[in-house]
């Protein structure tokens, strides 16, 4: 049973907390746990009973962290849970012992067990940490948090909000997750999608403003399969950064924008509406636009709108790649329902307990996608030879895709493909060790779209 009635709205399925802050400079100290357990969240409005969720410290979401930019994070992961698990820290530029990709870059952490992850952080911006062991099933069930690093200079602002979007399966009846994390349909077709879309663990979330605020808005897709097609209403500003890395100046938002899952973009708006609300909306399954988080508006901040906002500072090594010298690779994304894979050879595949490909291979398999030399610039084509859209994400490294002007666009570690296109990032292999390369629709990766690079 998959529809999900919530008072007077019905809820679509769909289309397509403490901070903990380390200080910079300071001596190395034990590190802070954080806990894999078996909590209970109240997802659905007050009336439906709680949701049995898995969760970092107990909280759905887990705890926000932040960090300084350059400092060492430091966290003890305690798996509570009766199944292995581990952390995966996205977007992080970060060293491959410290990806925590089970089976690839660590073993999964058994039940009682626990491992460390010590690493520094790089680069500031909007990240965020997931389960990286059956990670279908573990981030919808709940083990996903936002990581926020901070700029040695934050930008001028009122308030810096975190927004970290998602949906849940739920029974309708009793309000828990369905625990189907095989379905057929998910697996072969866009992935699992919720019945309940929320934002930092809510169904219904509003938030205070005054007129003329200004904000600094940090949105994370954290949906295993949702695209996010979304307007601000009553918001006016700038996009400032995508995938956690600073745009080169400040852009108008879109009319909509579009994320995809593991995504992220960080907007300054305004609150110019004239009226007592504003809103950031989504277009949902019956193409009508629906609130996702709402702003109560009180007061005034000030009379008028300050000055358009400055750029935030670059991170580090940020050049582009050398496209003169880059190595082309292709990578052909096939499968599916509705696919133009024969007849025999999805047979193969569905046999093997797989529905998608890249390069021709289904699942991480023991040999690299590609064998990379450490500096080396490369041009990755991705043509999605499906009937879905797929949200391909590198580990370990930022790209840029490839305009159709042949101009280089912003940094990204996540880049969503159109059925039947292809596009065209490059990078530089700069960061040495064996790194994952898959969809994050996760029921896609959990199905054969799962692969490695080797840089060494």
């Amino acid at each position: 049973m998959r529809n999900f009635q919530l008072t007077r709205r019905a809820v679509f399925a769909g289309m397509g907390a403490s901070a903990l802050t380390a200080r910079a400079g300071g001596a190395a100290t034990a590190p802070t746990l954080l806990t894999a357990q078996v909590a209970k969240a109240q997802i659905a409005p007050e009336g439906y009973p709680q949701t049995e969720v898995w969760s970092y410290d107990g909280t759905l979401p887990g705890p926000q962290l932040r960090v300084a930019q350059g400092v060492r994070l430091q966290r003890r992961f305690v798996n509570k849970l009766d199944v292995p698990s581990s952390v995966h820290w996205h977007g992080i530029r970060i060293d491959n012992a410290m990806d925590g990709v089970a089976g690839l870059t660590q073993d999964a952490v058994p039940p009682g067990q626990t491992f460390d992850y010590d690493f520094r952080v790089p680069d500031a911006g909007t990240y965020w940490y997931h389960a990286h062991t059956k990670s279908m099933e573990q981030v919808a069930r709940g083990l996903s948090g936002a990581l926020i690093v901070e700029e040695p200079e934050a930008p001028d602002v009122d308030r810096d909000e975190v927004l970290l979007l998602d949906d849940w399966l739920l029974d309708p009846d009793t309000a828990q997750l369905e625990p189907d994390f095989t379905h057929p349909m998910d697996l072969s077709h866009g992935g699992r999608f919720g019945n309940l879309v929320g934002t930092n663990g809510h169904y219904a979330l509003t938030l205070t403003a005054k007129r003329h605020e200004r904000l600094r808005l940090r949105l994370i897709n954290a949906a295993n399969a949702r695209i996010f097609v979304l307007r601000l209403t009553g918001l006016s500003g700038w996009q400032v950064a995508l995938d956690g890395m600073p745009l080169p100046a400040p852009e108008a938002i879109p009319e909509e924008l579009v994320l995809a899952p593991a995504q992220r973009v960080d907007l300054i708006v305004d609150v110019t509406s004239d009226g007592a609300e504003a809103a950031i909306e989504r277009l949902n399954n019956d193409q009508q636009w629906q609130r996702q988080v709402g702003f109560a508006i009180s007061g005034e901040a000030s009379r008028t709108r300050r000055d358009p906002p400055a750029a935030l500072p670059p991170n580090p090594n940020m050049a582009p790649p050398d496209l003169t010298q880059a190595r082309p690779l292709e990578m052909k994304i096939e499968g599916g329902a509705m696919g133009r894979m024969s007849r025999n050879r999805m047979q193969a595949l569905m046999q093997s307990g797989n529905f998608w490909t890249l390069a021709g291979q289904a699942g991480i398999g023991d040999t690299p996608f590609a064998k990379l030399s450490q500096g080396e610039p490369v041009r990755l084509r991705f043509v999605n030879d499906t009937a879905f859209p797929h949200a391909m994400h590198l580990h370990g490294m930022h790209f840029r895709e490839l305009r159709e002007d042949g101009s280089l666009g912003p940094m990204r570690d996540t880049v969503l493909t159109i059925p039947g296109r292809s596009h065209e990032i490059a990078f530089t292999a700069d960061n040495p060790g064996k790194w994952l390369l898959h969809c994050h629709m996760l029921a896609h990766a959990a199905a054969g779209m799962t692969s490695w690079i080797e840089v060494a």
